[in-house]
């Protein structure tokens, strides 16, 4: 016979109540999307308390369009509405200074609004992802359509601004070695917006990149046209078989940024940057932080956005070339247990104050 439990009613109405804000913050997040996209967050710092029509002209956009978009952001207290229902004016909107500080271009590494456009880029996908569930398999780079774009904006907050003046110095002398002249790889490139930075840092070192996808390799070989960088060379790769068709003892310094979990064979290109590092050279190996177990992840401050990334984008496209599908989430121990497979002896973790998103793997061969 069946035991019927219990409802705890107070912990169900709780639970209703945490899921309804949900669903609000998800439909924040879009509209966090739609609001750094069109630029709108950047219009409204500099505006006084403005009637929508003023936003929208000063912007460039259509006013009933932005009137619904601040409607959204009034309720969800994003932007101040002032009303004056006596005399029947219309409502001004500002933007307070204190959001603005974590909303505009003009934050930098403190711009969340960037990261909001993940949201909208995995929705776009969610229907061929709920077919993987059924069917397994995973859905490839080509279906994320703005993915190069968004991570680059991603990556020049997070690394790009901090590359030499905070990210360089963890590694003892590696900035003087730039500076005289050695050979950099960096895997999985994307637009090549950190190589290209450092190849206009150190002129005397020469910079390759590698990455699959044919669009970001064009971008990254317009953006060092245009700087006039004869130090630098892009290349459409995949490196599933790296370890096979790779160089051998060829490069000073390895860089890899968030690229290595969502390889199809991970294993295999750490393997082949192992083959390709000379022996006296280092790799630093950027990548998600956090732990191999799920319930360590508990306190995680963005921990369901990685999770739900890795699931609608990290994950899927190494199944999608019937990889190992390590996910985002693939954590600390699992992340050093394979370095220390491929063959690397010596491995020193950091995680860097303006970076909590991150480990900084710095490994050399012994």
């Amino acid at each position: 016979m069946c035991t019927m439990h219990q409802i705890d009613t107070q912990k169900s109405e709780a639970f209703a109540e945490n899921m309804i804000g949900i669903l609000n913050h998800a439909a924040l997040g879009l509209m966090t999307s739609i609001g750094h996209r069109t630029g709108l967050f950047d219009t409204m710092k500099d505006l006084p308390p403005s009637t929508s029509k003023q936003i929208a002209d000063t912007a460039g956009l259509n006013e009933r369009y932005v009137r619904e978009w601040l409607g959204a952001m009034t309720v969800g207290r994003i932007v101040e509405c002032h009303v004056n229902g006596s005399n029947g004016r219309e409502p001004l909107y500002s933007l307070p200074a204190e959001h603005a500080a974590f909303l505009t271009r003009d934050a930098g590494e403190d711009n969340i609004a960037v990261f909001a456009q993940y949201i909208p880029l995995l929705g776009s996908v969610e229907d061929k992802v709920v077919e993987c569930f059924h069917k397994g398999g995973g859905v490839p780079y080509s279906e994320f359509k703005r993915f190069h774009e968004i991570h680059e904006e991603d990556s020049s907050i997070s690394t790009v601004s901090s590359l030499t003046e905070v990210i360089l110095p963890i590694i003892p002398g590696i900035t003087e070695q730039l500076k005289r002249g050695i050979e950099v790889l960096d895997i999985g490139c994307g637009r090549g917006r950190a190589l290209n930075r450092l190849a206009e840092e150190f002129p005397n070192s020469t910079f390759t990149g590698y990455d699959l996808s044919e669009e970001a390799i064009a971008y990254a070989r317009e953006t060092a046209k245009n700087n006039n960088a004869t130090n630098i060379r892009f290349e459409v790769r995949d490196l599933t078989t790296f370890d096979d068709d790779g160089p051998e003892n060829q490069y000073d310094f390895i860089t890899s940024f968030d690229a290595i979990h969502d390889q199809a064979r991970p294993d295999r290109v750490l393997a082949g940057i192992f083959k390709a590092l000379k022996n006296d050279g280092v790799y630093l190996m950027q990548d998600i932080a956090g732990s191999s177990n799920v319930n360590e992840n508990f306190d995680h401050p963005i921990g369901p956005v990685i999770y739900t990334i890795s699931t609608m984008h990290c994950m899927t496209v190494s199944l999608a070339a019937n990889g190992m599908g390590l996910g985002a989430m693939w954590g600390k121990q699992k992340a050093l247990e394979m370095l220390e497979a491929t063959g690397f002896k010596n491995i020193d973790v950091k995680q860097l104050e303006h970076d909590f998103q991150n480990y900084y793997y710095i490994v050399r061969k012994s």
